[in-house]
């Protein structure tokens, strides 16, 4: 379980080790670099630089940023996964989750999408947080009790 860049992880231990977790919560999570990286907001242009040299340029390291994104691996992902996102989030846009839910759907693996419409990267409203704890423990519950 992790949010922003822990959600990528969750997408990315899913994908590349897939039979090491019983089960996945991805929260808000990076799911394609190239996409995230090429969509920087402009208040966050003061970072572009970092964030180029930590995970590298769309521009000229497009294969290695394919090579890590857990959307184009998502064929591997064999284990349950919660999605949950921010519907006006500005880092990790809306569409990396939709992408994300649709191709583990693919896969005939179990899969629940949770999007609050009022909120973006991270969840500021007590009824979010509380609706998303909630959604946290019914999915854990359903996939790993009697493991």
């Amino acid at each position: 379980m992790g949010g922003s860049y822990g959600g990528y992880m969750v997408g990315a231990a899913l994908a590349f080790a897939p039979e090491v977790f019983d089960a996945g919560i991805d929260i808000f999570g990076v799911m394609n670099w190239v996409r995230t990286l090429e969509s920087i907001p402009p208040w966050w242009a003061s970072f572009r630089e970092s964030l180029y040299d930590e995970m590298g340029n769309p521009a000229t390291d497009k294969a290695r940023l394919q090579a890590i994104s857990p959307l184009f691996h998502a064929d591997q992902i064999k284990r349950p996964l919660l999605v949950v996102q921010g519907k006006n989030d500005p880092r990790v846009l809306k569409v990396e989750s939709d992408e994300i839910v649709a191709a583990v759907k693919n896969n005939g693996v179990p899969v629940e999408y949770l999007v609050f419409d009022d909120e973006g990267h991270g969840f500021q409203k007590q009824k979010n947080q509380i609706a998303a704890q909630e959604a946290y423990l019914k999915f854990l519950d359903a996939h790993l009790r009697g493991r």
